[in-house]
């Protein structure tokens, strides 16, 4: 039976560079022949995809309780059909986000409980899930640089639900990134260098766990 594999997330805001981290990282990992699957939440599994769909349709109304579900539910879809199996066989998982997020946006962004957002997480997902053997989180303290990021990938002329809220939410969301990450002692690495400047800070703290894979 193969050694487990490694589970390892990216997080932070959106616009911050994440899933070209995560990118960057896998490809670094299978130089050094490691294997790695990558998934950015909130898709990964299909039923998972098409609740991404819903969750990015700005259009359609709800709540963050309702947020917060659909999230859980992709989630639980993706770490049972995607995550856990790949460890399982060895390989490691590269995440762009995990429920992290959800703390974050649903919490501090839109006022759910985080104590509810913590149970229901654990409730649905399993212990690899809610402690990756690694994970991070990239802030950007430039907002004018994030909103220009997000915009070259030409997201803005569609905004998502979360894309489109005001100023005082997507600071309420980065405080709550910083917050967490202080709370956790979850490393904070800025986002503004170069994409390689940002990689090798992540390597370092990555290559520690790739002598026992």
């Amino acid at each position: 039976m193969s050694e487990r594999g490694k589970y390892v997330v990216i997080e932070g805001h959106d616009g911050t560079g994440k899933s070209t981290q995560v990118d960057m990282l896998r490809a670094r990992l299978s130089g050094n022949y490691i294997k790695a699957i990558s998934v950015e939440e909130p898709a990964g599994a299909p039923i998972a995809d098409e609740l991404r769909k819903i969750i990015k349709n700005g259009e359609l109304e709800r709540d963050p309780t309702t947020n917060l579900l659909l999230f859980t539910a992709a989630r639980r879809a993706t770490d049972i059909q995607i995550i856990q199996p790949a460890l399982e066989r060895g390989e490691w998982v590269v995440a762009a986000r995990n429920w992290v997020s959800t703390l974050a946006y649903q919490g501090y962004g839109e006022g759910e409980n985080l104590d509810d957002i913590w149970s229901m997480t654990e409730q649905f997902t399993g212990p690899r899930y809610i402690s990756p053997d690694f994970i991070c989180v990239l802030s950007l303290q430039n907002e004018i640089e994030r909103t220009e990021r997000i915009g070259q990938r030409g997201e803005l002329e569609n905004p998502d639900t979360f894309e489109s809220r005001g100023d005082d939410f997507q600071q309420d969301v980065e405080r709550g990134y910083l917050e967490v990450a202080d709370q956790w002692g979850i490393p904070v690495i800025d986002a503004s260098g170069t994409k390689a400047q940002i990689n090798d800070k992540i390597w370092r703290h990555i290559e520690p766990l790739t002598e026992a894979a």
